[in-house]
């Protein structure tokens, strides 16, 4: 969270983080399609050339206000291939609130703990509580056939409790149910620092 008292504006930044392939980019690509063009930044994504996310895809929106502030949503996406770790870490770097991408396809629940352990290490390394971030479970790929259930994958993730939705990303199904819940988790969240009598 970073205030902006000149401006009154409030950034909340917001990371979508999961293993890679498992649905984080279609997901920003569907909220930005479906964000007023008044209310919404430019998407940039960078990518390798087999169009898989090299650092980061990035868009902001604004909406509403906060104790007085204008808020401005930062959603960033991070590489979900093993070997761009510092990347990630980088990315979560004054993180406000994170959406897990899991993938919902049996063969690849070893990816999602790998990419869950990961990022516990990198909050509690950057200084974070994991269990104080506002978080939301995102199990995508809901539509295809050998799928793990949402219960079995909220346990063996160590996720059971969390805010959880189903979503097909790449059809838009779910995708800004889950993004509505963390969004309103962050402002709850940040009205409690602003002023405390409001949490």
């Amino acid at each position: 969270m970073f205030i902006n008292w000149k401006l009154r504006e409030i950034n909340l930044k917001i990371v979508y983080y999961g293993p890679s392939l498992s649905g984080k980019t279609s997901s920003l690509e569907y909220i930005h399609s479906r964000t007023h063009p008044d209310r919404r930044g430019e998407l940039i994504s960078l990518k390798t050339r087999e169009d898989r996310t090299l650092y980061f895809d990035y868009m902001q929106f604004q909406m509403g206000e906060i104790g007085g502030l204008k808020p401005r949503f930062n959603i960033y996406t991070v590489p979900g291939q093993v070997y761009y770790r510092g990347t990630r870490k980088l990315v979560l770097k004054g993180v406000d609130g994170i959406v897990f991408v899991a993938d919902s396809q049996i063969n690849r629940l070893d990816e999602n703990l790998e990419a869950i352990k990961d990022l516990n290490e990198d909050l509690k390394e950057l200084g974070f509580e994991p269990k104080d971030i506002p978080f939301v479970l995102q199990c995508n790929k809901r539509d295809l056939p050998e799928i793990v259930p949402v219960h079995t994958l909220k346990e063996h993730l160590g996720l059971n409790g969390i805010p959880t939705y189903e979503s097909v990303a790449v059809d838009g199904v779910g995708v800004l149910d889950g993004l509505k819940s963390i969004v309103n988790n962050v402002v709850t969240n940040a009205r409690g620092k602003i002023n405390p009598d409001l949490a």
